[in-house]
């Protein structure tokens, strides 16, 4: 653990500053002296020092203070980094392309995004047809238009089913807060409908088109809007023309502060379906509300399905009486049921499941209910493959993909002719696909002309042993002709967690590594669901270390294998996978060249008590439990912090308004790593500003933020400067 410093508590002391020599023939380093108060707390006996808990309060002029003595040192060193301005060319460069998004097709028109290369935010488009698609789409949001800055972007759109109206979020400087306005896709003028206190939460149109349903939170205290818990979720319903305050009620648990919820309605517009979901497990319960004739009736309530949060209970399609659901309860690697509902559409006394889909050897991940058939997206080895079955769970084909790689898309609704979806793998940016869903046949739409050459590079599946002995796939990038002689400048990424999947696809970081003369490397660790439940519980709570192993396996194969060395390999990762770097840095500092935490959550004694912090819990654990705080302060990568060895340079990375992962894990891992004694290496904290999590940040920011990142690893591993 670190050891805390005692220092006055003067302001002063904020922008003070201590000497340190980097590893590189730059000016010494000078770090802001972070000020420490005496806070201890006591866990189950067991007294831990915080102090840097003034840092938790964002709000304080002394925090913003010392964000803006960090980030002047962040950006003196910079300005001694030769490679930076050539790599944030090279950035700009490859982000120079057009890329469209998935189309989904609703109220005979169709929907998808396009950014032309380097507009801040992605334009919405419509069209009636493929050719107007192709000839002729309309603008029907450009959320260019929303701020000078590029910093207001779209975070949701729900067109209603006829098509003549768009529901649509926004959030202001990545925060998680959203804004939801109703536009006139005839007109294109909004109307006055304004949807306040929105989060995690999409509008689901009743199909009258007189309104949508909608989850939020109350509003915050004062101060309190990027750091408060948000609990006591609850679901609404916004009739078209009324005020919020109007809004009615449609379901909430006073009971449990925990409970969120989530709508969609069946495609006959006969049943409104809630999901409720408690925290980040995918387990959820399942409410059903009857409409009537699509319209939503007051006073009408909703009637539970399952409320035993034992697995996933997710709809995929209402077929006359018969409810299809996608579910993991008794089957961990996914199936399809059926469940046979009343005369009234009301849910069974006793949850009766009946096989439609079995279960089979690969994860299922995602399922659409599209022109009559079932849609099934697998993960085999961390790829996709696609199978499609018909309405009575016959298999029908495989949609044949290009290799390993990652497919998404296949939206629609039951009575569809195509649907849409898009290929890609790590040297391939995303291609466009329309499916024919009565031949099964697939034609290409859309293929993106960048400045990446595919034919130059080339990419593989591997697989590492960990260190009891799990057996995990990684993916490997590089140029045509990699000489195995250990000295491969190496970027490996990591992210193990939550059930998400870490899948093979382009990114404009991972080719312009590539074309630095990187190798990039993605790692498939446990926690993530890549193998379906019981590998993403094997990297939970208590065997969370797993997660680490099985990176640090990863890392030690890479040198075995000859592609790389600890002076040539970094490593990176953001939000759980900020954790993950911060965690293994600590625990075998030796092994890396260069490491960058982003948006990491670095103080695992504490997150639950921040915004949605307490969701997490169910992949963490808790402090609150003794075995639980055992297990986090064991890794807390803040608490870790190891005085005495000799650390890699590191780069944390964080935003002033990330109100998911709180700025003050990033502040406080920072203010400590640089009062510790972890060798000459610098250790640097970038904080941007008027930015959040992640999610809709302008192309400006995007380029300068990774680009910086890459050309801080680039100067750590002594790449030479690229050239133009």
């Amino acid at each position: 653990m670190y050891q805390a410093l005692k220092m006055p508590l003067s302001m002063l002391t904020v922008l003070g500053a201590m000497t340190c020599t980097p590893t590189h023939a730059q000016p010494p380093l000078e770090y802001p002296v972070t000020r420490t108060v005496d806070q201890v707390d006591t866990y189950h006996g067991t007294r831990v020092p915080d102090p840097y808990r003034w840092l938790e309060d964002d709000n304080s002029d002394q925090t913003k203070a010392w964000v803006q003595a960090q980030n002047a040192v962040t950006e003196r060193f910079f300005a001694g980094v030769p490679q930076r301005e050539p790599v944030r060319r090279l950035y700009t460069q490859l982000f120079d392309y057009e890329r469209i998004g998935v189309p989904f097709k609703e109220g005979g028109r169709y929907f998808w995004t396009r950014n032309d290369g380097l507009q801040p935010q992605a334009v919405l488009y419509t069209a009636r047809s493929l050719k107007e698609m192709k000839e002729q789409p309309a603008v029907a949001l450009d959320p260019n238009t929303f701020s000078s800055d590029g910093t207001v972007a779209l975070t949701g759109t729900a067109p209603s089913r006829d098509g003549r109206l768009l529901a649509y979020g926004t959030a202001r400087a990545g925060s998680d807060w959203q804004t939801w306005q109703v536009r006139d896709l005839g007109t294109g003028k909004d109307l006055p409908d304004r949807i306040e206190w929105v989060k995690f939460s999409s509008a689901a149109w009743t199909p009258d088109g007189r309104g949508f349903f909608y989850a939020r939170y109350d509003a915050p205290k004062p101060g309190e809007k990027l750091s408060g818990v948000n609990e006591f979720q609850k679901l609404y319903y916004h009739r078209l023309g009324t005020p919020q305050s109007d809004d009615v009620l449609v379901a909430e648990n006073p009971a449990d502060k925990q409970w969120g919820f989530g709508a969609s309605v069946s495609d006959d517009g006969r049943l409104a379906f809630i999901n409720v979901w408690k925290g980040s497990a995918r387990r959820n319960g399942l409410l059903l509300l009857p409409l009537k004739d699509g319209a939503f009736v007051p006073g009408t309530k909703p009637k539970p399905l399952t409320l035993d949060f034992d697995a996933q209970y997710l709809p995929l399609a209402l077929v006359g009486q018969t409810l299809v659901l996608r579910t993991d309860q008794g089957a961990p690697n996914g199936r399809l049921v059926t469940v046979e509902l009343d005369q009234d559409l009301a849910p069974p006394a006793k949850l009766a499941l009946k096989p439609l889909v079995p279960e089979g050897p690969d994860a299922l991940v995602a399922a659409s209910a599209v022109g009559g058939q079932f849609v099934l997206r697998y993960l085999r080895d961390a790829s996709s493959f696609v199978r499609v079955h018909a309405a009575d769970g016959k298999p029908l084909r495989e949609i044949a993909l290009p290799g390993v790689g990652t497919a998404s898309g296949f939206a629609g609704r039951w009575g569809d002719s195509e649907t849409f979806y898009s290929y890609t793998s790590l040297i391939t940016p995303a291609d466009i696909y329309r499916l024919d869903l009565a031949s099964g046949e697939s034609s290409l739409l859309q293929r993106p002309a960048t400045a990446f050459d595919p034919a130059e590079f080339e990419t593989r599946r591997e697989f590492v042993t960990s260190r009891d002995g799990t057996r995990l796939p990684i993916f490997i990038a590089h140029r045509k002709g990699l000489v195995r002689d250990g000295r491969n400048p190496t970027l490996l990424y990591g992210y193990g967690g939550f059930n998400v999947p870490t899948t093979p696809g382009y990114n404009i970081t991972a080719a312009t590594w590539m074309r630095m003369g990187g190798v990039w490397v993605s790692a498939a660790i446990r926690g993530g669901g890549e193998y379906g439940r019981a590998w993403h519980e094997a990297g939970t709570r208590l065997k969370k270390q797993n997660v680490f192993d099985d990176f640090i396996a990863t890392a030690e194969w890479l040198i075995k294998e000859g592609i790389t060395q600890p002076a040539k390999l970094a490593i990176q990762g953001g939000s759980n996978g900020g954790l993950l770097v911060g965690a293994v840095v600590n625990q075998r500092p030796e092994l890396f060249g260069a490491a960058v935490p982003s948006v990491g959550v670095m103080d695992m004694l504490r997150f639950h008590k921040f915004t949605i912090g307490w969701a997490w819990v169910s992949d963490y654990g808790s402090s609150d439990d003794e075995a639980q705080f055992k297990a986090l302060l064991a890794y807390s990568p803040l608490h870790n912090i190891r005085a005495g060895r000799n650390y890699p340079p590191i780069l944390v990375m964080t935003a002033d308004h990330d109100d998911r992962v709180v700025p003050a894990h990033s502040f406080k891992y920072a203010a400590a790593l640089q009062a510790a004694d972890t060798g000459p290496a610098p250790k640097l904290i970038r904080i941007e500003t008027n930015a959040g999590h992640g999610a809709g940040k302008p192309t400006r920011k995007i380029i300068e933020e990774r680009s910086d990142m890459l050309a801080f690893i680039a100067h750590s591993l002594k790449l030479p400067v690229p050239a133009d």
